[in-house]
């Protein structure tokens, strides 16, 4: 993964979902746990996996289009 696409796509990621990007930030550069996110955020931990989920997802499909 070329780090340059990587924050290009958390960047957009972060205009359409600002809680998304902030989950992606913490799991991927704080290294915390789906719990600790959460009680960071004051969310609950399956809204944390679910958003994690859905921002990997997003991630994975905007750097795939980069590479195509």
């Amino acid at each position: 993964i070329d780090v340059l696409d990587l924050e290009d796509a958390l960047k957009k990621l972060g205009e359409l979902a600002p809680r998304q990007e902030c989950i992606v930030e913490m799991r991927f550069y704080a290294g915390l746990t789906v719990e600790e996110v959460a009680d960071v955020l004051d969310l609950s931990q399956r809204t944390v996996l679910n958003d994690w989920r859905m921002a990997r997802a997003w991630l994975r499909a905007r750097l795939e289009e980069k590479e195509a």
